[in-house]
């Protein structure tokens, strides 16, 4: 059965928003020109970060279920956007680098798979209007 998500935004003045999520709160903002300083991260940042811990997370899950030796995981997310209106991202870049001796590269990349076509939610709402790479490097 189906369950429902909320969120709760209330503007504070110009582009800069308090959003409530449960018991967490975060602010969201968005320059009104290039290079104004913000008071938290804009909405395309944010949702870059939603896509990276969300991949990362599954791609950490997965390799942990497949007994990989796995000591830490961190993803880097990179996103073109285009300048006209809406300046929606055009491409993504996932740079996964995982930590651990004996991690199997052959693991890593079904894991990915895994995410990218089964597991990742965001991911999966993504993929079909913006294309996404993935790299990986393992690490001791």
């Amino acid at each position: 059965m189906p369950s429902e998500l909320t969120v709760h935004a209330v503007c504070e003045g110009g582009m800069r928003y308090a959003v409530a999520a449960g018991e967490h709160s975060f602010t969201l903002d968005y320059p009104l020109s290039p290079g104004d300083a913000t008071a938290g991260a804009t909405p395309l940042q944010t949702l870059l970060g939603c896509l990276a811990v969300c991949s990362g997370t599954t791609v950490d899950l997965v390799l942990r279920r497949m007994q990989q030796p796995v000591e830490g995981l961190e993803v880097r997310a990179r996103g073109q956007r285009r300048d006209e209106h809406p300046t929606v991202l055009t491409e993504i870049a996932l740079e996964f680098e995982v930590r651990g001796a004996g991690v199997s590269g052959d693991a890593v990349e079904r894991a990915l798979k895994i995410a990218e076509d089964q597991l990742c939610p965001v991911w999966a709402m993504l993929k079909p209007g913006t294309p996404i790479t993935t790299s990986f490097t393992i690490t001791c």
